[in-house]
């Protein structure tokens, strides 16, 4: 009797985990639909958007049959709070639950470093299930710095991990993002493809072209969608998609009009193996060969993403990252020393000077940090983020704000000498500081140059372009023979004069981009060209005089990473890893080296032999280049 009670037992418990896999398998099997918006674009004073986002949020709680709501970025235009703010308000009338990430303009042009999607969305990447479905969404940046897209480090372990608890043989899966991963898109798109192939999933879901496209990422299906706005149509719309046993259907659904079908995929089918494929569309490394008196005398990969650059003081280096922490480096081996974090991503380049490092954080904070033991010796609280990099001059700290704000500091204890508040945009650019003036631009298409001793205005400049993308506010300023130069986004390099704020000339004719760098003898300054080229301009005449141009071969190029020169070399770097080394007089090519496929910050040379570097990727390094190669070009 009791035998027989253990087996029906025994037959209960088989009975039921049939059932509950059967309901498992089913429930992955049950169909349903959801909607996607994307591309919205919100700017307070464009009711066009505001309303187009209103009217595919009224229809879409019209239609019973969707269960949620993905939002795939470019929320704001200009990345503002206000915009964000607006756009929330409209998506809480949604009667159903929407999932969002960022976009590029949420990110590019964020006067908050991005804090504020995070303080008013909750979150900058999410997770979720439904039906037996997981979907995972993530930023692909570029955070402050125009540069290609790109998924952060610390956001791509988190894809592996999430991917890794789901399993081989779990959830199907779905991936949502802004940018497409295409190589011109995404510069570690294979770095992502790579690590989701081995897992099972269906699909990227995402946004940025503006119009339904479908294509496949190294293998992995990819569907990107159409913009909320009515563009040159009367009406705008969005997308939605039919889950279905085998199928994912995708449809545009126009504003007051029945919805059509444009792409669909299977879901049983398998388009791709765990093998990685387009080798011939991966980073091209070969000309480490072709330069091969160049190497990497140490590297760390702090697996954290970094967005400004190295500073020296003494044997030491310093980064700051996105996760707000300030580490100390030994320059002779690239040892960590000592962590400090300041709880707000950092954006801006820190300055040491008197044993204390300056740098602000995007949490509204400026940091006094010791140089030695990484304690901290004071802060300073600001009403924004603090995106700008940090100039100190005779012991005073110059740094701009998201408050609308320059600031000069005493470094030896913080105390604020002189606040000007008369910024209209924010600022990210790193201060020109001479004799007399602070010279910076902010994201209200002005250059500013303010007294040094009393933070009083002196002049204004204003760009030629009335858009607010057109501002010369990332490029940072260099000044010689009374005149300041700048380029700026409308692709123009301009001659101002110092002491009156004057055009003396402005020219198109190179097409730069957001970057300037002096010679030491100040006879010279360097831009980067959008395609390919590094050019040397005259500072001494009234006229743009264009003394050499050489092309390093490097594409097509808008990062704003400055040229710096170091005992005649001048040194540069790009979005797609990229360093070299030119004559500073003929522009001749010395060396390149290529560390990665992102963005390189603005290089740190120590002599014109050693170059510090930081990247997008959390990289930190040391190159050493052979003095042969000085020698044996000339």
């Amino acid at each position: 009797m009791r035998q027989g009670s253990l087996l029906n037992n025994k037959m209960r418990c088989l009975f039921l985990a049939v059932i509950l896999v059967l309901a498992s398998n089913l429930s992955a099997q049950s169909p349903f639909r959801f909607a996607l918006i994307t591309d919205v674009h919100i700017r307070a004073f464009d009711s066009n958007a505001i309303q187009d986002l209103k009217n595919s949020v009224t229809q879409i709680n019209k239609t019973d049959s969707i269960d949620f709501v993905l939002v795939t970025g470019d929320i704001a235009d200009e990345g503002d709070g206000t915009s964000l703010r607006i756009a929330k308000d409209v998506l809480d009338k949604l009667n159903r639950p929407f999932y969002i990430v960022m976009g590029n303009h949420d990110t590019k042009w964020s006067e908050s470093g991005c804090n504020d999607f995070k303080k008013i969305f909750g979150y900058e990447r999410f997770k979720f299930e439904h039906k037996g479905y997981l979907f995972l969404g993530f930023n692909t940046g570029p955070i402050i710095r125009m540069a290609l897209g790109h998924v952060a480090p610390e956001d791509l372990d988190w894809i592996r991990k999430e991917l890794e608890i789901n399993g081989k043989g779990g959830k199907p899966v779905f991936l949502v993002t802004h940018y497409p991963m295409l190589p011109d898109d995404v510069d570690n798109c294979f770095d992502v493809t790579d690590a989701v192939r081995m897992y099972p999933v269906k699909a990227f879901l995402g946004g940025h072209y503006h119009s339904n496209r479908f294509f496949f990422y190294d293998g992995i299906p990819g569907f990107l969608n159409r913009s909320t706005l009515r563009g040159s149509a009367k009406v705008g719309g969005y997308s939605e998609y039919d889950v279905t046993p085998d199928s994912l259907v995708a449809y545009q659904h126009l504003i007051g009009f029945p919805r059509h079908r444009w792409g669909a995929i299977s879901l049983t089918k398998s388009y791709y193996t765990e093998a990685p494929g387009s080798k011939e569309l991966r980073p091209d490394f070969s000309v480490n060969r072709d330069y091969s008196a160049v190497h990497e005398d140490w590297v760390v990969k702090s697996r954290i993403g970094i967005y400004s650059s190295p500073v020296v003081y003494g044997k030491f280096v310093y980064t700051g990252d996105n996760k707000g922490n300030v580490v100390c480096y030994s320059l002779a081996s690239g040892a960590e020393r000592w962590k400090f974090n300041g709880d707000g991503r950092i954006l801006g380049t820190p300055a040491v000077s008197k044993n204390v490092l300056v740098v602000g954080t995007a949490n509204s904070k400026i940091y006094g940090i010791n140089a030695k033991t990484g304690k901290l010796c004071w802060h300073i609280d600001a009403d924004a983020s603090v995106l700008g990099a940090v100039d100190i001059r005779k012991g005073i700290a110059y740094v701009g704000a998201s408050d609308h704000c320059m600031r000069a500091i005493r470094v030896k204890d913080g105390t604020e000498i002189w606040k000007y508040v008369g910024v209209k945009g924010y600022i990210e650019t790193k201060p020109l500081v001479t004799s007399d003036k602070v010279i910076f631009g902010a994201w209200d298409n002005t250059l500013y140059a303010l007294d040094r001793s009393t933070g009083k205005l002196i002049w204004k400049w204003t760009g030629c372009h009335p858009g607010m993308h057109y501002s010369p506010a990332a490029v940072w300023p260099v000044a010689a023979h009374n005149k300041v130069f700048i380029a700026d986004p409308q692709r123009a390099l301009s001659a101002i004069d110092l002491k009156t704020g004057k055009t003396i000339w402005r020219t198109l004719q190179s097409q730069v981009r957001e970057t300037v760098g002096l010679s030491a003898d100040k006879k010279r300054i360097y831009s980067k060209t959008m395609n390919d080229s590094i050019v040397c301009y005259s500072t001494l005449t009234d006229k743009p005089q264009e003394i050499w141009a050489s092309n390093v071969g490097f594409g097509y190029e808008h990062a704003p990473s400055m040229q710096v020169e170091k005992e005649g070399i001048v040194f540069g770097s790009t979005k797609s890893g990229l360093m070299f080394g030119l004559d500073g007089k003929t522009g001749k090519i010395y060396w390149k080296h290529k560390v990665g496929n992102t963005l390189i910050n603005t290089v740190l040379p120590l002599s014109k032999t050693e170059l510090l570097f930081t990247n997008e990727d959390g990289v930190v390094g040391k190159l050493k280049i052979d003095k042969q190669v000085y020698l044996h070009n000339n």
